[in-house]
């Protein structure tokens, strides 16, 4: 079988990760590594198996050996790194968040067009048996009035924050901070499922270095339903993700990782909705990115780049509401 040969950019967990759901669809192969730093380049490689290393990421995107490139860099490199790539003829699967802002995003969309290759938001959750569960069951829950989703993690570098040391999840120059960090796992999916809503009203707490470190958003949309998320990094909650219909109510236990997806029926019968799976939860992603490329299609049917350029878009307003403004913002 061909296998669809990988380069990743980026050696941080979230890339091992991937790898690990990567390598459980046979398709997958990993070829190559690019770091600035030649020593974690070779020390990842040597811990995955990887046979080709670079420091420059333009000689790893014009290798003969990549066919597509896993972009897990900062925020604030996705767009450039990304474009890069796909100059190159290289597919490329790029982490949440996709980029800085809408601007970069159109300009990522407009490459990947350009250039004929195939470009996805590695969105996870979206991706999973779990959520396609959701999306079937929807129409069981009637006329849907309310989406609710709650992504609240105390951040483990907020101690040091508050210490006066600001480490890089709390640095606009990388365009981080909780809307784009985390915010955005509840903000796709109501994307995904519901599409653009008409109207966007934001609360937050802006930090003290420049980001958001917490959000309570509202939306409408223009059949009445209404959309609230909360998210942040400032503190916790176990509060779940909720899709409230006038028949019944669909529940997550958590809308980044969904463990638990349950129908609740205004009967009261209540019915679990997700079904098992067989692999890793980084396996979907990667298997509906080299679906994509070996259908000739041009983007995914379910992280489409309409869906991640809304995204892209909310979250500017967002943001913008609450104040928060990024170095690229200004680079346009």
């Amino acid at each position: 079988m061909q296998k669809t040969r990988f380069g990743v950019v980026g050696t941080n967990f979230i890339t091992d990760w991937v790898i690990e759901g990567g390598r459980e669809d046979e398709r997958f192969e990993l070829t190559a590594v690019c770091s600035r730093s030649e020593n974690t380049a070779r020390a990842f490689a040597g811990k995955h198996r990887i046979p080709h290393i670079y420091t420059s990421l333009e000689d790893m995107a014009a290798s003969p050996f990549v066919d597509a490139i896993y972009i897990a860099s900062p925020n604030a490199l996705h767009a450039q790194q990304s474009i890069l790539c796909m100059q190159h003829g290289k597919h490329v699967l790029c982490e949440k968040t996709f980029a800085s802002n809408a601007h970069e995003a159109r300009l990522m969309i407009d490459t990947a067009l350009k250039y004929n290759v195939v470009l996805m938001e590695a969105m996870k959750p979206t991706l999973t048996p779990a959520f396609c569960a959701v999306k079937d069951n929807l129409e069981q829950i009637g006329v849907i009035r309310r989406y609710f989703s709650c992504y609240c993690q105390y951040s483990s570098r907020y101690d040091k924050f508050k210490e006066g040391i600001v480490l890089n999840a709390f640095l606009p120059e990388l365009s981080n901070g909780a809307t784009m960090d985390i915010g955005v796992y509840t903000i796709y999916p109501m994307v995904a499922l519901f599409g653009r809503p008409k109207t966007i009203h934001a609360a937050g707490t802006k930090l003290s270095s420049g980001v958001d470190g917490q959000a309570a958003v509202n939306f409408t949309y223009d059949n009445d339903m209404v959309a609230t998320v909360l998210y942040g990094k400032i503190a916790d909650s176990a509060l779940p993700t909720e899709i409230q219909g006038e028949s019944g109510t669909i529940r997550l236990d958590r809308i980044n990782i969904i463990g638990e997806a349950t129908l609740i029926r205004r009967n009261g019968i209540i019915e679990n909705i997700r079904p098992e799976t067989l692999y890793n939860e980084y396996y979907y992603e990667v298997a509906e990115f080299i679906n994509t490329i070996r259908s000739g299609r041009k983007e995914s049917t379910i992280n489409s780049l309409n869906n991640s350029f809304i995204t892209m878009e909310i979250l500017d307003e967002i943001r913008n509401q609450l104040g928060v403004h990024f170095p690229a913002d200004h680079m346009k």
